[in-house]
């Protein structure tokens, strides 16, 4: 059996939630990470036969039966992620319509998945009905998405447009453009709902004054995709008390659509 720790899919949470620490995006315990894993991959590096112990979720999710996530712990330091994998990452089988998850490997001391589980979860759900290919659901606190919730209207066409606006690529790595909630209470199955009902339509779904849902198919992508807003975000927040005397137009942006064969959200463009 092959050691767990080199498998590809461990070796590319370490980087990347070691990386989202280094952008300053996961302050102390803060986001989280669930990678939808293929059972096969699993079983090259795992006896999926030995549960080590069961958790009950607090919610039910019948279409992840049986299905394995590779998921950050509660009360973890992204930065400690690299140095002792087996603490701080678990992987678990729901099983029971989702309302329990068998712990297969990790948490080694007695820890247990993040509390925003039935988020992520939820919102697997809901990614998978619209692209079976979506295995990544993450959760992150970039300060200048966060800004902008303080001082921009919170109307999803507007704060899409904003950040097309603000670079060049962003219509093209999000054309579907970015969802927003108001303030909620975070860890609640309400605030999962809510999020699961955004990512029915856009893979980024912004949480005001708080953080950032986003969904694609592997690590890289979501990963790119939090950075590409939170880049056009920087550059709102440095310009946003200034007169703008250029911006990216609604004729440019057609012309990027044709350019990369993207289509952006339907009634966001003139």
């Amino acid at each position: 059996m092959k050691d767990i720790l080199t498998a590809p899919f461990m070796v590319e949470m370490v980087r990347t939630t070691t990386n989202m620490y280094a952008h300053g995006w996961d302050e102390r315990n803060g986001g989280n990470v669930s990678l939808l894993l293929d059972e096969r991959e699993v079983g090259e590096s795992l006896d999926a036969g030995r549960v080590i112990r069961t958790l009950p979720t607090g919610f039910a999710a019948p279409a992840l039966d049986g299905k394995y996530f590779l998921v950050t712990g509660t009360g973890k330091y992204f930065k400690n992620v690299q140095y002792a994998p087996e603490v701080n990452l678990g992987i678990v089988r729901l099983t029971k319509g989702g309302e329990e998850a068998e712990l297969l490997w990790g948490f080694e001391d007695g820890g247990r998945f993040t509390s925003e589980f039935p988020a992520h979860m939820m919102s697997h759900v809901a990614r998978l009905a619209v692209d079976a290919e979506n295995k990544v659901v993450m959760h992150c606190h970039p300060a200048n998405l966060l800004a902008m919730t303080y001082v921009h209207s919170l109307d999803e066409r507007a704060f899409t447009r904003t950040l097309w606006q603000m670079c060049t690529e962003c219509i093209v790595v999000f054309p579907d453009g970015v969802n927003v909630l108001p303030w909620m209470l975070c860890g609640t199955n309400e605030i999962g709902e809510a999020t699961a009902e955004k990512m029915k339509t856009a893979r980024l779904v912004v949480w005001s004054q708080h953080g950032i849902y986003g969904a694609g198919r592997d690590l890289d992508e979501t990963f790119g995709l939090i950075e590409t807003a939170e880049k056009a975000a920087e550059i709102y927040m440095k310009i946003a008390q200034l007169p703008r005397l250029n911006t990216i137009t609604d004729e440019q942006l057609h012309l990027l659509e044709a350019r990369f064969g993207v289509t952006g959200r339907e009634g966001y463009l003139d």
